[in-house]
């Protein structure tokens, strides 16, 4: 069946609240998957959404063994799925949340593949911010099928975007320092360098990645460089903190 077909199939289970449907499980193949969720951003976007950037998984090494997976993964953010610092989301209207604590860089100049290097990458950020990515666990579990948790668009649901500031030109990403705080209670405390790849390498390996599907990262985009901690599972009721040491605080809460 066609990249098209697929798109068409998928667009039409998601219409109905139906994001993986069991017909399609092991039935993609990882490039075909990146195509397939190039596909459905594009339905999106022709519906009149906008794009805001990008989001960068499996960002650590014992993600990707976890995943059997040798390479990050990528999605894509929607202008839509924005919330400021201190968003209250309705719980009941998401699908087994978990939270991210991740970085959030913004671009001042294009960057492209196929040859992108972490010096370029630095070269083209324009400012960095505390985040919190939402992403919804009961749409998949992508330890059984990752592909299709890719054409799902790695069950990104909104972010929580803190302000942001400029890229200090001695800041080291690897030293950024993350404590995350549920409910008042620390529940880590983590150095970026310990649990996490280079952020700028990561950046780098996006736009190379993109390139093999026509694309690059533009100016303003907006870019989610991976979680400093696994997902964390939330319920209603719970509030979360992420104080990024030198860069901000992201706050968001689940009533």
């Amino acid at each position: 069946m066609s990249t098209d077909r697929i798109v068409e199939t998928l667009w039409e289970h998601h219409q109905r609240g139906e994001y993986l449907p069991p017909e399609w499980k092991g039935k993609l193949a990882m490039e075909e998957a990146y195509r397939v969720q190039l596909g459905m951003l594009e339905r999106k976007l022709a519906r009149g959404e906008r794009q805001a950037g990008w989001k960068v998984g499996l960002t650590a090494p014992h993600m990707r063994d976890l995943f059997r997976n040798p390479d990050p993964v990528f999605g894509h953010l929607l202008a839509t799925g924005r919330k400021d610092s201190g968003h209250a989301f309705v719980f009941a209207d998401l699908r087994t949340p978990a939270v991210e604590s991740e970085l959030m860089i913004t671009l001042a100049h294009d960057l492209s593949g196929p040859s992108a290097t972490a010096q370029d990458a630095r070269a083209a950020i324009a400012s960095i911010a505390p985040a919190l990515e939402i992403v919804e666990l009961g749409r998949a579990d992508m330890r059984v099928d990752l592909a299709l948790a890719i054409a799902d668009n790695v069950a990104q649901h909104a972010y929580v975007h803190g302000a942001a500031i400029p890229l200090a030109p001695d800041l080291d990403l690897g030293q950024v320092r993350a404590k995350v705080e549920i409910n008042g209670g620390v529940v880590a405390d983590v150095l970026g360098r310990d649990v996490i790849d280079n952020q700028l390498q990561t950046l780098a390996w996006l736009a190379n990645t993109l390139h093999r599907f026509g694309k690059g990262l533009r100016a303003g985009e907006r870019i989610m460089t991976g979680s400093f901690t696994k997902p964390l599972p939330v319920v209603a009721g719970t509030s979360v903190r992420t104080q990024f040491a030198g860069i901000g605080t992201v706050e968001a809460r689940f009533d």
